[in-house]
């Protein structure tokens, strides 16, 4: 049931301004480590303080926080990064609900399979296409208009709301490793994910592995009297598929869904430098999965001892073994507290809200986010925003405007429940 207050900020989320707000931030081309990634953090501190937040905008010590021991993996140079984080104002006898984004977007690839600019959003129906429609302007676009209309609502609220919007998510998370090293925290979070009407309760993870594979150089005209990398990397790319199928045995229940909950998979290889040439080096870099509650260091340990042992097994790697290293993005697994009631009140919210028809059901992912930064600080954290992420990264990109409101409307729910009302 909702109350009067609840019906007042509900009535105030408006469609129209959620969708002319979604192409306001698509249309700047926010890529990870670009100078755009910088300009969309400025342009939504303006927005944040319109809406009477008290912003912090700062510029992260980037050598700071990469000689950090923790720090998670980056995989594009940066000269520079914006953290920032707006709250409401007051709000001392009552919790703090953080409401997360990333600002940045994956390059748009070949530019041909995309139906015009990938920055310049394209309206068919109720339906906007375009690079970060769904991954994740849209679940910006959600915090932003539940804020507003919890403003224009007039509502007080008994705690806190506070909204991260962070840079680096897609390459390792360094905004939201930035954000919580700067101390802000809150008692939960709603990170506004694509979900597909879901709710995400917990991420596996994913770390950039490369292998180093030596040869033995000769003209290839005898090519006898040389070993290609080439080939002696064929036994080591089949003993990392035994070691996936072997990874993916009886997965947890909230990863059963998925044909391959923890993939692993490479996705470079660089050898050679002369087709006449016997190649004496080949570099594979590729993603492993990390299971939910698994050791990063015992992940790695498993691929490590996967490449030590074919290695042992080859008459040439025997001798001359490749090597494994850690470059780039290394996401942890991450979950929501065990029962804790941040599942309900969202899936409550949502049925409340008219959102999808029934309560959203609850599963994993098994892509690494920004989740497992949080929870891994103690924060209770899920995943619950617009679009699927099945389209994202990819030209087909695109969100509803309706769903992106109905997203808006169960976070006004969420955060007036959460946070309380005087």
């Amino acid at each position: 049931m909702l109350s009067d207050q609840e019906a007042a900020a509900l009535a105030c989320v408006d469609e129209a301004a959620v969708g002319r707000t979604l192409l306001e931030l698509i249309a700047i081309p926010s890529v990870t480590g670009s100078a755009a990634e910088s300009e969309i953090q400025h342009h939504l501190a303006g927005r944040l303080e319109r809406l009477g937040l008290d912003v912090d905008l700062w510029s992260m010590d980037l050598p700071a926080l990469l000689a950090d021991p923790a720090f998670p993996g980056m995989e594009v140079p940066r000269e520079e990064a914006w953290g920032l984080v707006g709250h409401t104002a007051g709000g001392d006898d009552g919790p703090t609900l953080i409401l997360q984004g990333h600002v940045d977007v994956v390059p748009p690839g070949d530019r041909a399979a995309w139906d015009g600019d990938p920055f310049v959003p394209r309206v068919t129906g109720d339906v906007v296409h375009g690079r970060g429609a769904c991954d994740m302007k849209a679940g910006l676009v959600a915090h932003l208009a539940a804020l507003e209309a919890v403003r224009a609502a007039g509502l007080r609220l008994r705690g806190r709301v506070a909204a991260h919007f962070v840079v680096g998510e897609e390459d390792g998370g360094i905004g939201a490793f930035g954000t919580l090293k700067r101390g802000y925290g809150g008692d939960a979070c709603v990170i506004t994910e694509p979900t597909a009407g879901t709710l995400i309760t917990a991420n596996a993870g994913a770390l950039t592995f490369r292998l180093t594979v030596p040869g033995k150089a000769a003209h290839a005209s005898s090519r006898d009297a040389g070993v290609s990398a080439i080939d002696a990397y064929v036994p080591l790319h089949e003993a990392l598929a035994r070691l996936e199928a072997s990874r993916n045995v009886d997965p947890s229940p909230l990863m059963a869904e998925y044909p391959i909950p923890y993939a692993l998979s490479v996705g470079t290889l660089r050898s050679g430098d002369w087709a006449s040439s016997v190649p004496d080096l080949l570099v594979a870099e590729g993603r492993l999965g990390v299971r939910l509650g698994e050791e990063v260091a015992d992940a790695r340990a498993e691929l490590e001892c996967c490449v030590a042992e074919a290695c042992a097994a080859h008459p040439w790697l025997r001798e001359h073994p490749a090597t494994v290293s850690w470059p780039g993005g290394q996401f942890a697994s991450g979950r929501l507290t065990e029962g804790h009631p941040l599942r309900d009140e969202v899936r409550d919210a949502c049925a409340d809200a008219g959102g999808w028809a029934a309560r959203p059901r609850e599963r994993g992912a098994p892509y690494g986010s920004d989740l497992r930064l949080y929870a891994g600080a103690g924060i209770p954290t899920l995943q619950y925003g617009p679009g699927d992420v099945r389209v994202a990264h990819s030209a087909r990109e695109c969100v509803s405007v309706p769903e992106v409101v109905a997203v808006a409307r169960t976070l006004v729910l969420t955060v007036l429940r959460s946070a309380g009302v005087k």
